[in-house]
């Protein structure tokens, strides 16, 4: 049985963030549902040779090393970019750098957050690229929080907590078994 590993990565450069927090939450839940370890990177965490690289092999040894436990990873916690076009770039060129073939079958976990009346456009902006990215490769689960689901840079609303245990539960449940995950 393989060492179980669940990593969140967030699209946003800005810290504190709500996805941030958002992914956070999520990555913790898996953990606690599955005994996996856990960790969470932000973009800027890729360090001064990302933005640059044009493969894998380009990264710093810190980079590279951020980029193996993503692919390595069991379950994959992915908070959109925001609205800001760098950013969203930088979130699509660091996808652009990995081989798709390496995240097939991995359960993903896509997690955004934005103001409450803005529903469909943060779904539209944030989620949409990212379900074309790995709707060819697995069956992502989307989750999303308003602005109004956080107090004080913290979730609160107790139907977004259920909603992400639901959406964890259905990420273990496409684990493969030889992973050793609880169902």
């Amino acid at each position: 049985m393989s060492k179980k590993l669940v990593v969140g990565l967030s699209g946003n450069l800005t810290r504190p963030s709500k996805t941030k927090a958002f992914i956070s939450h999520i990555v913790a839940e898996v953990a606690s549902s599955t005994g996996a370890a856990s960790t969470v990177f932000d973009l800027e965490d890729l360090g001064q040779s990302f933005p640059l690289a044009k493969r894998i092999g380009d990264l710093d040894p810190l980079a590279r090393n951020i980029v193996e436990r993503l692919l390595g990873a069991d379950i994959l916690v992915v908070g959109s970019p925001t609205f800001k076009g760098s950013y969203t770039g930088l979130f699509k060129h660091f996808f652009d750098l990995l081989d798709p073939s390496s995240l097939r079958g991995k359960p993903v976990i896509l997690a955004a957050t934005g103001g409450g009346d803005r529903h469909s456009l943060v779904v539209e902006h944030q989620l949409r690229p990212l379900f074309g990215f790995f709707e060819a490769l697995t069956l992502p689960t989307a989750i999303y929080a308003s602005d109004k689901d956080f107090a004080n840079g913290v979730l609160v609303s107790e139907a977004i907590h259920a909603r992400a245990r639901q959406a964890v539960a259905e990420a273990c449940r496409a684990v493969p078994r030889s992973v050793g995950l609880a169902a």
